[in-house]
């Protein structure tokens, strides 16, 4: 069996190692401010794991006080750095005053002549307390969370179970060591070094997801609107298509233009234009249904592909957008614009490459423009609604 000096040395090179490894990566780029904080909530559990290494039989009883101030600190600044990374808001007014009122309490303890063993309960209590946090951080209730998370989560929940069991065997008069019982003890060690383990590098591998989260959504979305961009629109009409044809199931297709947008960049500058299209774009989102697909192919050009809906339920979806369109104001242009759009529909064939729909509903949109905009124009019907 480890004794107590021997991990709490492995536990300080460990976290001391983990603040060394973040350390690195951060400088060699922009990251999350939150990866800071963990930064500083490993050197702290280092410094406080070594402080503890340190001690020997005799020391002044303020030592090993301050040893488990800084230990509760650093796992406080810990659980800090996940609030701050999955963005909870009012974090500072929870985990702020509980820090204070959990080191008062010991303070007091210590002053009113409490013994090691109830201090120790005490340092266990507060720090299952600090892990759990971390658990309900991650695992987040009522909100969904990656199995990255869940593993994490699940590992700072099954440390602070630990933490909580052992505060209760030596609150009970059990002593945890010389082996009795073995078991307890062994499982307390094991869950503390899969803490440091788990959680540095599963805040590395976080990181890393948001990261790969955020490219794929930079690639695959227009930042202005909102909406995805050309090359996804593509990628998700063809699996769309393709999802369609094994359920023999119609599929609508819309040519969406913003009448006189040129006008409107002209007249009032291409801030104001920017700001029709996020309206039109939020106006559109909020009368779709959600397995819609529409996307900005470019300018004020948009295409719009409806699954298992044929021309005629379209039509009526269009007339729908049209409407909700023309009723929408533009912000600080409500006198001077009204916004319209104008609307090709077809129905994609079976077979049909996406490309030659999207001419058959450019060809539909030009004659809407070409017939005073403001209005909706249908290519040939393939399909009508049963």
């Amino acid at each position: 069996m480890i004794d107590i000096k021997t991990f709490m040395l492995v536990m300080a090179v460990g976290n001391i190692a983990f603040a060394m490894l973040m350390a690195g990566y951060v400088r060699s780029g922009s990251a999350h401010p939150a990866m800071r904080m963990w930064k500083w909530a490993k050197v702290v559990q280092g410094m406080a794991n070594l402080l503890a290494y340190l001690q020997t039989d005799g020391v002044p009883l303020w030592m090993g006080i301050g040893a488990s101030t800084v230990l509760v600190l650093g796992i406080m600044i810990e659980a800090a750095a996940y609030c701050a990374f999955f963005g909870y808001q009012r974090w500072r007014r929870l985990l702020y005053p509980l820090t204070a009122v959990a080191l008062l309490l010991y303070y007091l303890a210590a002053l009113t002549g409490a013994s090691a063993r109830d201090l120790g309960v005490m340092l266990s209590l507060m720090i299952a307390l600090f892990t759990a946090a971390m658990a309900a951080a991650l695992l987040r209730p009522g909100r969904a969370a990656s199995d990255l998370q869940r593993i994490i989560g699940i590992n700072n929940l099954v440390f602070s179970v630990a933490m909580a069991l052992r505060a209760c065997f030596s609150s009970a008069g059990v002593v945890l060591g010389a082996g009795t019982p073995g078991v307890l003890q062994s499982v307390a060690y094991i869950a503390g070094y899969l803490l440091m383990i788990v959680n540095g590098f599963g805040f590395l591998l976080l990181c890393k997801e948001k990261d790969d989260r955020a490219m794929a959504l930079l690639a695959t979305t227009d930042s202005l609107t909102g909406l995805v961009n050309r090359r996804a629109f593509f990628e998700r009409t063809e699996s769309a298509r393709m999802f369609a044809a094994r359920l023999r199931s119609p599929v609508a297709l819309m040519m969406l233009d913003l009448d006189h947008f040129k006008s409107l960049n002209d007249r009032f500058g291409h801030a104001a234009g920017d700001n029709a299209l996020c309206v039109f774009s939020a106006t559109a989102q909020a009368t779709l249904r959600e397995h819609d697909i529409m996307g900005r192919l470019g300018g004020e050009e948009f295409a719009l592909v409806m699954p298992g809906t044929c021309l005629t339920g379209a039509l009526q979806a269009a007339e729908r957008l049209r409407l909700a369109v023309l009723a929408a104001p533009v912000p600080a242009l409500e006198d001077a614009y009204a916004m319209t759009v104008s609307i090709g529909v077809v129905a994609i064939e079976e077979g049909e490459h996406i490309n030659a729909a999207l001419a058959r509903a450019d060809q539909a949109l030009y004659v809407a423009k070409s017939a005073g905009r403001n209005r909706i124009e249908a290519g040939p019907p393939v399909r009508q609604c049963a």
